[in-house]
């Protein structure tokens, strides 16, 4: 197989050009016919020289979700206007750089062997998620694929600003502390050397608190580069736990009943299970798959444990707002009602997509004031630190003036 640029005359009269990955030239010509068009140029595309690892190391690298954000809407839009898919995605990708361009080629080179768009998706399940995979798969087989994709893009940009705004109100909080930590390790070995020194030779009684400051100190000092890495050895083993089963279940564990946080992880989980579930059902997926889905999305492990009990009710036949209200304490009430509402009514995607609204909204104003409920703890927390050094190097001074008198 070998891939050719093009440029051809489609049965419109337009002119058009993209990139077919075929067997070789003749089969070009062939797919293009095929679709009403004439080529009038093509062209092999070189791979620069490139084979064996280098070429391996021109597909690594990841696809930023504003740019997979933008493909989908951009499809859904041609789609909509009435282009063939094979087109569209040719356009696409003339104005797409890097790894996400190649995908592209190598898409249409798929959907010209006959494969549907969802089936060519999932060769790369690294970019193209099993939500945006299902989504297309429920279009496709609908005949309304616009609608799916621009639900998909929906979807995604819903959940990008989600996480943006939640590393936005964790950002201030963060940098201050990596600020103390840094500076407290700089005074711990330029500066309290030099008044350790003053103490020795006067040779003075010093408080707890004063010699604790000193031998955390001199063991910086002598032990730094131990430290860095105990430091990094520790950091590393935090992360590998975090990634454990057990880990996952003790951190969502925490979140779900540190106060503030807690309120705050409940709303998020829910606008996620909320509007994951109703652009599923809203676009044709089976809701047990609908379920699978969700199931995925979600990121605390004991939403999963209801998401999967949701789905055996579902396969019984019962009512899932039932397993919704039995489990009140990860999903708040209104999320009950509204998906029993659903059901009495028929249209659950609606009511879903209400419940979604009305959290995403809710986490964006706390999001807004985290930062004012966030900042006295630190003032509190910052006070405290420098009090402590403050009056554990402050006070040896002190004592010294008291024996001169």
């Amino acid at each position: 197989m070998a891939i050719f640029h093009y440029k051809a005359i489609n049965k419109e009269g337009k002119r058009i050009e993209g990139s077919l990955d075929v067997k070789d030239k003749f089969a070009l010509y062939r797919q293009i016919s095929k679709e009403g068009g004439v080529v009038i140029f093509s062209e092999e595309i070189k791979e620069n020289g490139k084979t064996g690892i280098f070429q391996m190391l021109s597909t690594f690298g990841t696809i930023a979700q504003h740019e997979k954000i933008t493909f989908a809407r951009n499809l859904a839009k041609m789609i909509e206007a009435g282009l063939p898919i094979t087109r569209a995605l040719s356009t696409i990708e003339r104005e797409s750089k890097g790894k996400f361009k190649k995908i592209l080629q190598e898409l249409n080179a798929s959907l010209a062997k006959g494969n549907t768009l969802h089936d060519a998706m999932k060769a790369y399940p690294n970019v193209f998620s099993t939500l945006f995979i299902s989504m297309v798969r429920a279009g496709e087989e609908s005949g309304n694929l616009s609608m799916a994709l621009q639900n998909v893009a929906l979807q995604m940009e819903k959940s990008y600003q989600l996480n943006r705004k939640i590393r936005g109100a964790l950002m201030y909080p963060a940098v201050i502390l990596a600020l103390m930590v840094v500076i407290g390790i700089l005074m711990m070995i330029y500066m309290v050397p030099t008044l350790t020194k003053t103490f020795t030779e006067l040779n003075i009684t010093l408080p707890l608190s004063t010699r604790i400051i000193i031998w955390t100190s001199n063991f910086l000092q002598s032990y730094f580069i131990i430290s860095a890495l105990g430091f990094v050895a520790l950091a590393a083993l935090f992360v590998w736990a975090m990634r454990t089963e057990r880990g996952k279940r003790i951190i969502d564990l925490v979140l779900l009943n540190v106060p503030i946080v807690k309120d705050m992880t409940k709303q998020i989980n829910s606008a996620r299970t909320a509007r994951t579930l109703s652009s599923l059902i809203m676009s044709g997926v089976d809701i047990v798959l609908a379920m699978d889905v969700t199931r995925d999305v979600l990121q605390n492990s004991y939403y999963k444990d209801v998401i999967t009990e949701i789905k055996n009710v579902i396969e019984k036949g019962e009512p899932i707002s039932k397993i919704f209200n039995e489990h009140s304490k990860l999903y708040p009430t209104f999320v009950t009602e509204m998906v029993s509402v659903g059901e009495e009514t028929g249209k659950i995607g609606e009511m879903l997509m209400s419940v979604a609204v009305f959290y995403e909204d809710e986490i964006d104003q706390k999001t807004k004031d985290m930062s004012s409920l966030i900042e006295p703890f630190l003032m509190v927390f910052i006070g405290l630190a420098v009090g402590f050094f403050a009056i554990s190097m402050i006070s040896p001074i002190y004592s010294i003036g008291d024996s001169i008198k």
